[in-house]
């Protein structure tokens, strides 16, 4: 990869999260922001690409905060290129948003004994898309997406039947909410001691992104957790990203008020940004991995990923 290759990828790792820090030093989660906003309970999606796939990881909060500050109501995006195959345009003026694209390619490399080897290096893409706001032209389907908005009793009765599919265990008792790595089972208060139903899920979402941790699951290395401060910061940052994704799936309102064994991380996450400009990319993969773990032990999508 040349110099100025790595130094347009680089830019993309500090430029995107600058704004997050930025946020985060406001007090503000960006992942959060999207349930915040004005009668939007039972409606707020994952984005979506022009073919109704939903985007994924890092492109979900990329496009979320960008919905949000562009007051963008539709969860659709598309590139230049994609509007103008459907017959429409991109209005004059308007400006795009960013996604990244990741990924990998091989490069040969001696290997000091006269041979070579095969090295995958990774690498991070930069592209625009446009919300379906900004664009004329284009079929009425794309302005009038009717999204099914369940009552509370149905997305909680589904959210139920998704956690039983898992085969997670799950006891309950006490008044702390934590997944067990050695009893492999994740402990949660009593449902009654919730505000609502809505809140035990989105807490039972993020202890799950937590049980998908282990070696036959995700793989994600936990053994630091309880000694290294930063090490749990970047776990809980996981598992809080993968629950938005996850309520996002289920049509579920997430926990939008801190946990207090939560509410000391916004620090920690704010130096792990600063000192390492992919960590929250390196976050939102492993939440998608989480996410997507989840999704695959339901029957009906046994053959199917949550997410393109």
């Amino acid at each position: 990869m040349s110099r100025k290759a790595e130094g347009e990828r680089a830019d993309i790792y500090a430029r995107i999260t600058d704004r997050i820090v930025a946020d985060l030093e406001k007090g503000v989660k960006p992942w959060m922001k999207p349930w915040h906003a004005a009668n939007t309970d039972g409606r707020i999606t994952r984005p979506l690409r022009h073919n109704g796939q939903p985007y994924s990881g890092m492109n979900i909060l990329l496009l979320w905060s960008e919905g949000m500050a562009r007051g963008f109501t539709s969860p659709m995006w598309m590139t230049f290129k994609q509007a103008l195959e459907l017959g429409a345009a991109v209005r004059k003026g308007e400006t795009g948003s960013t996604v990244v694209f990741a990924s990998r390619f091989t490069k040969s490399e001696a290997d000091g004994n006269g041979g070579e080897v095969d090295r995958e290096i990774p690498f991070l893409k930069a592209y625009t898309v446009f919300n379906v706001e900004q664009i004329d032209g284009l079929p009425e389907h794309y302005h009038h997406r009717q999204n099914a908005v369940l009552g509370p009793f149905e997305r909680v009765e589904h959210a139920d039947r998704f956690f039983r599919n898992t085969g997670v265990v799950i006891r309950h008792g006490g008044s702390q909410a934590y997944y067990s790595p050695v009893t492999d089972h994740i402990q949660m208060p009593p449902f009654e001691t919730f505000r609502d139903a809505a809140s035990y899920v989105a807490t039972l979402s993020h202890e799950s992104c937590h049980w998908t941790a282990r070696p036959d699951r995700v793989g994600r290395d936990l053994s630091r957790y309880a000694k290294n401060k930063s090490e749990r910061a970047r776990e809980e940052l996981i598992a809080e990203l993968g629950s938005c994704f996850l309520c996002a799936d289920l049509g579920i309102m997430p926990e939008l008020e801190p946990r207090p064994d939560h509410a000391s991380y916004l620090g920690s996450w704010l130096k792990i940004l600063s000192d390492d400009r992919r960590a929250v990319f390196q976050a939102a993969a492993h939440a998608q991995r989480a996410v997507s773990f989840l999704h695959g032990l339901q029957p009906i999508q046994a053959d199917e990923r949550a997410a393109a």
